[in-house]
């Protein structure tokens, strides 16, 4: 069996030939980048076997941290996983008013927008539901764990409710509280390697909104680079070197279909996991390998991992602009150049 390769302080570095690709089938993906760029920018990584194959930096530099957005609840994921192995959150499927009560301090009136508000059923919202995106938070006539609906304040509540666990989040200080970021220092960046930072987030809601109960996203911007160390920790289901950061059996649920999901929503939908999105069924990438999943935000940021192909593919940004031009697009010849 062969050892594992995980970055020092910086990736080692190794031809395509070396990485199993066909160098010449590897240069005209550059060329077809350049082709399609027009005047936008793009920054790739390609890292194979725990090693960096090519790094494509065009309009913005390699040392430029730009922000995850939704990418960031793939790590929101991981810590959760963290947060139930040490006990502080008893399970996937406890209340989130058990952690975080204050979830329902969100009144007619008080919520993002008209009709939207802390409802009587949310009182059975779990955190495997949140972190699904399928909790129907403040969602008129959506039943937590019925269906599918991708939305922002339920992942603060969630943030909020792991940061609370550990003492970390203060309604009536949202922006002196520490948040996740402690525990995202701790168990991922500082073991990894990486030298990520971090913002908070908010919409532009009226003065009434209780965005300190809802609001305040704990953002991460980071090099592509450090994203792709990401990305490596999850091909490897958590491990880094000698050590379990994250627990390997939440990883690999994580990153299939969410079982709410599945029993409760149209096939097509059946390509989101535990804040991952995930091929499983291929109906997110269908000439893509069904093992692939990947962490995305807006911006075209992405952090793709193939573990049958032992690979990792980041875009920060990509040139797409919704996740099935990958099917034929950059994923596509990136997979197409790997020499099986």
């Amino acid at each position: 069996m062969t050892e594992t390769v995980y970055p020092g302080a910086a990736w080692e570095q190794v031809s395509p030939g070396e990485a199993g690709f066909d160098p010449g089938k590897l240069e005209t993906i550059k060329d077809w980048l350049d082709a399609n760029a027009g005047d936008r920018r793009y920054r790739v990584v390609i890292v194979r076997g725990g090693r960096l194959v090519a790094e494509w930096n065009h309009g913005v530099g390699r040392a430029d941290q730009l922000r995850l957005a939704s990418a960031t609840k793939s790590i929101f994921s991981s810590i959760l996983a963290i947060a139930i192995q040490e006990g502080k959150i008893a399970s996937a499927d406890a209340k989130i008013i058990d952690c975080y009560p204050e979830a329902m301090k969100v009144p007619k009136g008080a919520g993002p927008k008209p009709g939207r508000y802390a409802f009587e059923k949310d009182r059975a919202i779990t955190f495997r539901q949140l972190i699904s995106n399928t909790s129907g938070y403040m969602k008129p006539g959506e039943e937590p764990g019925r269906v599918f609906n991708y939305q922002t304040y339920g992942m603060n509540i969630l943030t909020h409710a792991i940061a609370k666990s550990y003492g970390l989040y203060d309604i009536n200080d949202p922006e002196g509280s520490p948040g996740l970021k402690p525990l995202i220092e701790k168990h991922l960046r500082i073991p990894i390697g990486a030298s990520w930072g971090y913002y908070l987030a908010n919409f532009e809601l009226p003065p009434q909104a209780r965005i300190n109960i809802f609001g305040y996203y704990d953002g991460v911007q980071a090099t592509a680079l450090d994203m792709a160390r990401l990305g490596w920790l999850w091909r490897n289901w958590g491990r880094w070197q000698d050590q379990q950061l994250i627990p390997e059996t939440w990883l690999r649920e994580a990153t299939q279909t969410a079982p709410a999901i599945r029993a409760n929503c149209p096939p097509e939908q059946w390509q989101y996991g535990y804040a991952f999105w995930t091929n499983d069924h291929g109906r997110l990438w269908p000439n893509l390998p069904r093992d692939s999943y990947a962490a995305s935000g807006a911006g075209s940021q992405l952090i793709w991992v193939c573990p049958g192909l032992d690979l990792v593919v980041v875009q920060s940004p990509g040139l797409y602009q919704k996740h099935e031009e990958n099917d034929s697009g950059l994923l596509r010849l990136v997979v197409n150049a790997c020499e099986l």
